[in-house]
């Protein structure tokens, strides 16, 4: 994390959101950093990717926004933890149930995986070795079984967050 937020927060006084950036508090945690920064731009009103340079060049403004956030460090922090609690007892769950009704997200990766090479690599060779002309797999229904997996199995905000960032709105 960028060592001016890091100064910052320590001049502002905001011990929690300090520890988060410098990763002693979540560990390398990644989600919970990444939501203190996208808290602190919000309040800067800048997006997160800006967040550096703004804070070099307006660091009052910074300032107050990490002073926000500290305020509502202790409920992010809490809403984090009980996240994690509730992800290992859901992976417990799953682990106790029959092993079909886990195994077909790892085989659906590995199947879509399969295709994905197949189609861009393997079946080009397999045409120019043998002398084949075996059609590739149209491209729309490669990706549209590619996002339905995404969709079940990552979450409906991994293919919110693919679209927008395609749309540029991170």
């Amino acid at each position: 994390m960028s060592s001016t937020l890091i100064s910052l927060a320590a001049s502002v006084g905001a011990p929690l959101v300090k520890k988060v950036l410098a990763n002693k508090l979540g560990g390398a945690n990644a989600e919970l950093v990444s939501s203190v920064v996208t808290e602190i731009a919000e309040r800067s009103g800048v997006i997160p990717a800006e967040l550096d340079e703004f804070a070099r060049t307006h660091p009052q403004t910074v300032e107050a926004a990490i002073a926000d956030v500290e305020t509502m460090a202790p409920e992010m922090i809490a809403l984090h933890t009980s996240e994690l609690e509730h992800r290992m007892a859901l992976m417990k769950l799953e682990m106790e149930k029959p092993g079909w009704a886990w195994t077909w997200r790892p085989l659906w990766m590995f199947f879509l995986a399969f295709l994905w090479f197949w189609n861009v690599v393997a079946l080009h060779l397999t045409n120019a070795i043998l002398k084949w002309a075996l059609p590739p797999m149209p491209t729309e229904v490669l990706l549209g079984l590619t996002a339905l997996f995404m969709s079940l199995y990552m979450g409906g905000h991994t293919v919110k967050s693919v679209f927008a960032a395609t749309r540029g709105k991170v």
